[in-house]
């Protein structure tokens, strides 16, 4: 009987790859699902849940997501300033118009870990309101969700 060994990568041997995402017309959760696995390297064998063992994703046409249902309308994101009668809500569609990038980025950061792994995690991800983004030298490659 042969015995097993289990390799666990260190940070030289992690390749990092650059994947572009077109949100136009997809769904905000699948869209982030997907983004949040890349992110944590979920995609690799070399998957490790407490390292970055994770890749960059680049997401454009962040004004162009949608939702279904009636979260247009009755989704709300909240903020907590620590003071009393400090909650501020803002609306789903309100904040699509001001800020869509935001959207996407809470999306994914919620579902990636909250600690030190996590900070290192969303400083790979890149997300634009239009079509261009300035990173074209790292040849991304293009991801069909």
């Amino acid at each position: 009987m042969a015995v097993q060994k289990t390799t666990v990568p260190n940070a030289e041997q992690v390749v990092r790859k650059f994947y572009i995402v077109d949100a136009d017309g997809k769904v905000l959760g699948r869209v982030a699902a997907k983004v949040a696995g890349i992110l944590r390297g979920k995609n690799k064998p070399t998957f490790t849940p407490n390292m970055d063992t994770g890749d960059n994703v680049i997401i454009i046409n962040a004004e162009k997501i949608r939702v279904t249902g009636k979260k247009m309308s009755d989704k709300f994101y909240d903020r907590y300033s620590g003071f009393h009668s400090g909650l501020k809500s803002i609306r789903y569609s309100d904040m699509l118009a001001q800020r869509p990038h935001k959207i996407l980025e809470l999306a994914i950061h919620r579902m990636i870990p909250h600690g030190k792994l996590g900070a290192r995690l969303k400083n790979k991800l890149y997300v634009y309101a239009g079509s261009t983004h300035p990173h074209a030298a790292q040849k991304p490659v293009a991801l069909d969700i």
